[in-house]
């Protein structure tokens, strides 16, 4: 006789996997395993296809749609994708023959590291190209050994449908003009320490962290108080 062995998270796998969950939950489930043998080869792929194209360019549609939807994008007029390459690894110093003309401390050329991360410079780059759109949001879809790719989605302030679209027109407004890089998208708000709440958050209360201490550190007698 043969015995069959379950586990306790065995339902709960049949659950997810044989039709109990939607297209984007499944999809949302693949991309979690990206070494498995299908992400695998899609991603090899797509990063030869990337590399014969140029850094930015526009897509008709999003390559991860469950992404793009919970970062705010919307199938409909007024709303685009672009895809763009950053080249990987640290920020060499641009000096002439490595050449510092001034301190020992300001010698270092080769070991240096770029504060923000490389999704931030993606939206900055893609943002500067599409000077007329407004930069919503962007996310991860591939890298190889020389580049990271992201996809960003940007919207257009001038568009009708944009306009009249109670959740989306708070973008329209001036003061969100290059918001990218301004450090206003997630992936800027994280370069500055920002994707934190409640008792970590307590020493960014203004968004700085040094002038949160100089407030705490410092007393303030003032002559009319």
């Amino acid at each position: 006789t043969i015995k069959r062995v379950t586990s306790p998270n065995a339902s709960r796998l049949s659950a997810l996997f044989t039709g109990a969950m939607g297209a984007y939950k499944y999809l949302e489930e693949l991309w979690k395993k990206k070494q498995c043998d299908v992400l695998r080869y899609l991603l090899r792929i797509r990063a030869w296809q990337y590399r014969q194209q140029t850094t930015i360019k526009r897509v008709t549609q999003p390559t991860r749609p469950d992404k793009a939807h919970k970062l705010g994008y919307k199938a409909k007029e007024g709303f685009c994708v672009f895809r763009a390459a950053v080249r990987r690894g640290g920020r060499k110093r641009p000096n002439g023959k490595g050449i510092v003309y001034g301190k020992p401390k300001h010698q270092g050329i080769n070991q240096l590291k770029f504060v923000r991360n490389l999704q931030s410079v993606a939206e900055e780059r893609v943002g500067r190209k599409c000077a007329n759109l407004r930069v919503l949001n962007s996310y991860w879809i591939n890298q190889d050994a020389t580049y990271k790719y992201f996809e960003v989605i940007l919207v257009d302030p001038q568009h009708a449908a944009i306009r009249k679209d109670a959740r989306m027109n708070w973008i329209c407004n001036p003061v969100h003009k290059h918001r990218e890089l301004r450090g206003l998208t997630s992936a800027g708000r994280k370069s500055r320490g920002l994707r934190k709440r409640g008792h970590r958050a307590t020493n960014l209360i203004g968004s700085s962290r040094k002038a949160a201490w100089k407030r705490r550190n410092n007393l303030s007698l003032r002559r009319y108080r």
